[in-house]
This record gives C-alpha cells, sequence and structure tokens, in this order.
C-alpha cells in the first residue's frame, strides 16, 4: 500500500473512532455522573437496570429515540432543527486537532493518534470549542421562549467575557513554548515533572480551568440554567434525540476540554517514570473530568452578577498580570 494511500485509510478510520468513541464516552459520562453525585449526596444513583445500574444508559437511549420530537408552533423551525447538531459537530471537530496518544508504528508506518497534525492547533481547537455555545445560544433564541432566550442570553455574555481570560492564559503558555502546536507544547513537558507547565504557568492553569468551566457549561459557573429557575434554560422546549444532542455535544466538549488541560499543563502524554505515556495521558484526563463533578456537587451555584463581576474584576487583571510576568521572564 501506498503511503498516500494508507494516509487517507488511517485518517477515515481515526474520524470514525473518534465520532464513535467519543460519542459513547458521553453516554457513559451521564452514569458517571450520576454515580458520583449520588456518592457525594450519600445517595444510591443508577442501580436498578442491569449490574450497577450500567444498562440505565440503554433504557435512556431508548427514551431518548423514542421520546416525542416536539417543535414549537411560534418557533424559528429551521435554526430550532439544526442547533443540537450544531453543538455536537463542533465539539466533535475541534476533537480534530487534539493529540491523545504517543505516536506508534503500525505496518511500518507512523501513526499519529490525532487527524490533523496542524500548526496552530491550539487557535483551531479554542476555536472551533467555542463554536459549540452558539448553537445553545440559536437553539434558545429560536425556541420563543422567554426562559429559553434568558438562559441563552446569560450564557453567551458569560462564554464572551471568560473567553478573553481563557485567551489571556494559554498567550502566556504559547510565550513559553514558542509555538501554537499542542505536539509542541507536549514536548515542552517531556524533560520530567518539574517541566510540566502548572509549575511554571500556576495561575495560567487555574484561569484556564475556570475559563473551560464556563465554556462548557458547568456548574457552579453554569449561566444558561438555574435551579432557583425550575426550568431547563436553552432546552426548555427541546425534547427527545434533539435534547440528547446538546448533552452529547456538552460531553463530548467536556471530555475534550480535559484532554487539553493533560497536554497544555499536565505533561501530555509524555512517559513518567515507568508509566508509559498512554497511561498517564488516560489517567490524568479522567482525574480532569472527575473535576466537573466533584465541583458540581461539592459548591453552589453562582449568581450571573457575580460570575461577571469576578470576570471582570478579579480574573482579567489577574491574567493581563500574569502575561506580563511572563513576557518579562522571557525577555530576562
Amino acid at each position: 500500500m501506498s503511503d498516500f494511500a494508507f494516509f487517507v485509510l488511517v485518517t477515515l478510520i481515526k474520524c470514525v473512532i473518534v465520532v464513535a468513541f467519543f460519542a459513547t464516552l458521553a453516554g457513559l459520562a451521564t452514569y458517571a455522573e450520576r454515580k458520583v453525585l449520588a456518592y457525594f449526596q450519600r445517595r444510591i444513583g443508577p442501580d436498578m437496570v442491569g449490574p450497577f445500574g450500567l444498562i440505565q444508559l440503554v433504557a435512556d437511549m431508548i427514551k431518548l429515540f423514542t421520546k416525542e420530537d416536539i417543535i414549537p408552533y411560534s418557533s424559528q423551525k429551521i435554526i430550532f432543527a439544526i442547533a443540537p447538531l450544531l453543538s455536537a459537530i463542533c465539539a466533535f471537530v475541534s476533537l480534530a486537532a487534539i493529540p491523545m496518544l504517543p505516536e506508534f508504528t503500525l505496518f511500518g508506518h507512523i501513526v499519529q493518534p490525532l487527524i490533523s497534525d496542524i500548526n496552530v492547533a491550539l487557535l483551531f481547537v479554542i476555536g472551533t470549542s467555542g463554536l459549540c455555545f452558539y448553537a445553545v445560544f440559536l437553539g434558545g433564541l429560536s425556541s420563543n421562549n422567554k426562559w429559553s432566550i434568558l438562559g441563552a442570553a446569560r450564557g453567551l455574555v458569560a462564554i464572551i467575557s471568560y473567553e478573553s481570560v481563557g485567551a489571556l492564559a494559554l498567550m502566556a503558555i504559547v510565550m513559553l513554548v514558542g509555538s501554537f502546536s499542542l505536539v509542541d507544547i507536549n514536548n515542552y513537558q517531556n524533560d520530567g515533572i518539574l517541566s510540566w507547565l502548572i509549575f511554571k504557568q500556576p495561575l495560567a492553569f487555574i484561569l484556564f480551568v475556570i475559563a473551560l468551566f464556563i465554556e462548557t457549561n458547568r456548574t457552579p459557573l453554569c449561566l444558561t440554567e438555574n435551579d432557583a429557575e425550575i426550568v431547563a434554560g436553552y432546552g426548555t422546549e427541546y425534547s427527545g434525540l434533539r435534547w440528547g444532542m446538546f448533552f452529547i455535544g456538552e460531553y463530548a466538549s467536556m471530555i475534550a476540554g480535559a484532554i487539553l488541560i493533560s497536554l497544555l499543563f499536565l505533561g501530555g502524554f509524555n512517559s513518567f517514570w515507568i508509566i508509559p505515556g498512554w497511561i498517564m495521558m488516560i489517567l490524568k484526563s479522567a482525574f480532569i473530568f472527575f473535576w466537573y463533578f466533584w465541583a458540581r456537587a461539592a459548591f453552589p451555584q453562582l449568581r450571573p452578577d457575580q460570575v461577571m463581576r469576578m470576570c471582570y474584576l478579579i480574573l482579567i487583571p489577574l491574567a493581563v498580570l500574569n502575561l506580563l510576568i511572563t513576557a518579562l521572564a522571557v525577555l530576562l
């Protein structure tokens, strides 16, 4: 087989694996979240359907596929219909440039576990993942429901504001490494645990994690939904499979965010002592993913004014200060 034919075949296989694997992981994540929250709150969680409640996922899928698909009469029907698809598509597209495991050799060819190795991968991932939320905004706006519009508008304001925090934090990383390539950022941290960027940029790490919680619409920084309103925010009018598509996109973005944090700050897929790099990547990403559940169970929901005040009065000044200190360190 020629190199080009092998490249095309491997790329197609990678695309199928990414879509199938991460869509499955998104379903498993719902089960894991319900179990973790139950443990934190001294409840049982899913346990009736199958061993340890694992078949609950199948029951949930059957419910989503068979539930009546309702489109409000006064909604913008075309936008209402395609918004859930945009959410999932943007989430999966962002995974195309994220290297998840070390490269390996197959049939004499070197295979990189990412679909496309581009030199501006960091910009590509942040840009495409940020588009996921505009699908949420379009879904809320097209529903012609005041709760949906309020939730979508609140969330849009937050994501636009916190994107500045995340971008400023990542600029410090780019200044140190000198590249937008995620592979280069990973290789920068291959000299042991002390070369991990979390030790060189601890403030950037904290800022980026907070911004990621906003971007993935997670409690306690979620503004699209509010428990006090007793409605589902932007998704109030959605049901069945369309509702499920939003959450597949949300959980896929959460998984991508966990992998991205591992690559940027925690040494990526570099080996650690006797532990191979691919195992380290899985362990670190799983630990970061667990933070989403931990934060939801441990912290109360913040009010919109508190979230916005924290952004403009605390986080952005800290991000600018961190950037200035990093610039001075690089120059000196």
